[in-house]
């Protein structure tokens, strides 16, 4: 059956994503509409973009109505915006300031869901960036030659439970831990930072997990690694990188694998079963 043409609004941010998910779109031949952030969006974006339009961070009104403006269907976000200047309020207009400060939850999955709720409510559904390419999904299992040893293994599940536990609370996706000891839980700051305060505080040996938070909207917000994140483990001396299995967006796979072996790094997509056999 074939998939009838769609306009696909993208609001893109940062880094190599929105233009994958670009790609992928237009492989499927719909109609690219692409909304673009001053000083924060990857402009390689642009060109793939039946029409693209560059605006300022935070104003959501001046972006719900230009995705109207081009009668589209759906929904994406990808790409990395910097937190801490998406919640200044100077670069939002009334309708976002409305949102962020009638809300008492404001952890970065509420507030991707709340907006998601504003172009549902305008007749514009948001939906899952890896819809359109799903090869990026993180798949279980020990993805690189050298498994987790024993002490890897423990940690990994030491830092599952606390990442999830976090996660619930609407905190972060990633926890550093040795020795079932945590060195640094992901905030505000994003996970290369959390990456070169953990290896700093943990020393050489430490074990990176990243899940998907219990209640965390899949449309708006999954969890990402990639090649830098492997060559940051590298440079803190971090041997272990425990991943959610088909949760996670792993960017550049083949290579970061590859970088992984040579570094003695082990790599690994977990579930809730990768731990049965541990126990």
């Amino acid at each position: 059956m074939t998939e009838s043409v769609s306009t696909i609004g993208l609001i893109a941010g940062g880094k190599q994503f929105p233009v994958l998910v670009a790609r992928g779109v237009k492989a499927r031949g719909h109609r690219l509409v692409v909304a673009g952030f001053t000083g924060h969006t990857n402009m390689d974006v642009a060109p793939l973009a039946d029409v693209f339009k560059e605006l300022k961070l935070g104003k959501l009104n001046q972006l719900i109505g230009f995705l109207k403006s081009e009668n589209v269907d759906k929904v994406i976000m990808a790409g990395t915006i910097e937190k801490p200047k998406v919640m200044d309020i100077r670069h939002l207009d009334m309708r976002a300031i409305k949102l962020v400060l009638g809300r008492k939850d404001k952890g970065d999955s509420a507030l991707l869901g709340i907006i998601a709720r504003e172009f549902e409510k305008e007749g514009m559904p948001v939906v899952p960036a890896h819809e359109y390419m799903p090869d990026l999904l993180s798949p279980e299992g020990v993805m690189t030659r050298r498994e987790p040893d024993e002490r890897e293994w423990s940690d990994l599940k030491f830092g599952w439970r606390i990442a999830k536990e976090l996660g619930r609370m609407d905190v972060g996706q990633c926890v550093v831990v040795r020795e079932g000891i945590v060195a640094a839980v992901e905030a505000l700051e994003g996970t290369d930072e959390t990456l070169r305060r953990g290896s700093r505080y943990g020393g050489p040996g430490c074990v990176v997990v990243k899940v998907f938070k219990p209640g965390q909207q899949k449309e708006v917000d999954l969890p990402s690694l990639g090649l830098d994140t492997l060559r940051l483990m590298a440079e803190g001396k971090a041997t272990c990188l425990g991943v959610e299995a088909g949760k996670s967006l792993f960017f550049d796979r083949e290579a970061a694998v590859e970088f992984a072996d040579k570094a003695g790094i082990a790599v690994v997509g977990l579930t809730p079963d990768s731990f049965l056999k541990t126990s």
